[in-house]
């Protein structure tokens, strides 16, 4: 049976809202927030078990409600909502009518499963959601083994974080875990470790990516912490001639990572 809300103060509506907004809340009831088609899409197709749907007729046409029904379990929650209701729970406008709660997932190092050449992105106390979204798409378009968050400033499952990742936290294997613990999981899988700093005397473009290989990145703000700096087992840089030191996070991963895939010739 379907609900149908035309009402922002419902209880039902101010919960995806506070799902929304608060991490902590998130936690508690073991749920975050999807919107759009294409990212409720992905997550079912990984295999996310969906637990609520909200749509708007008005919105999403019949052929993609239709279209995204055959991927979704028969008991979940179904809710209608007019325009108005959409509205307030949408944080973007192309988000094409549709909202999902889901129940996430939680990997840890041992869950992983490796390719004989692994390559890896391993991101130290990322803090802003759209730069995590970003490099998973980069993740993605690379079909990385992994990305590892270590010791993270913001939750993974963050709204902003699945919107402009277009839902790439679906489609890849995504591990949380302290820095100690992931230098110790890469040393012991034979993985090498190239972080990613200005001092480094060796280009990214001079290095071997060829064996199983790991590329370091720290924050935007400070970069490396020297935990590290001293644990990597080799320091690059991407050569920078302009007036300032440093890009944002993602295009420096991109060059990294696609240097990599290009010495493994994109397979």
């Amino acid at each position: 049976m379907v609900k149908v809300i035309s009402s922002v103060q419902n209880p039902l509506i101010k919960n995806v809202l506070l799902l929304s907004d608060k991490p902590r809340a998130r936690k508690e009831q073991n749920r975050i927030v999807i919107e759009g088609l294409r990212e409720i899409t992905l997550a079912t197709m990984s295999g996310f078990p969906i637990t609520d749907l909200f749509y708007c007729p008005a919105i999403i046409n019949d052929p993609d409600l239709q279209s995204l029904f055959l991927h979704l379990e028969k008991n979940i929650e179904m809710v209608e909502v007019s325009t108005n209701v959409f509205n307030r729970l949408a944080y973007r406008k192309d988000s094409g009518g549709v909202l999902a709660l889901a129940e996430p997932r939680r990997l840890a190092l041992s869950d992983l499963k490796l390719t004989k050449q692994p390559l890896l992105l391993v991101l130290e106390t990322v803090e802003k959601p759209g730069n995590l979204g970003a490099l998973l798409r980069t993740a993605d378009a690379a079909s990385l083994d992994a990305v590892i968050i270590c010791d993270p400033q913001t939750d993974i499952y963050n709204p902003n974080a699945i919107r402009s990742g277009i839902g790439c936290i679906f489609t890849m294997p995504v591990v949380t875990t302290t820095s100690e613990e992931a230098m110790k999981w890469m040393r012991s899988a034979g993985i090498k470790m190239f972080g990613t700093a200005l001092t480094a005397s060796r280009c990214y473009h001079e290095t071997d990516f060829k064996k199983p290989s790991a590329i370091i990145m720290g924050s935007e703000a400070n970069g490396l912490s020297n935990g590290w700096l001293e644990g990597a087992d080799d320091l690059i840089k991407i050569p920078m001639r302009g007036k300032i030191d440093s890009m944002n996070v993602s295009v420096s991963a991109a060059i990294v990572i696609f240097e990599a895939m290009r010495q493994r010739n994109f397979q």
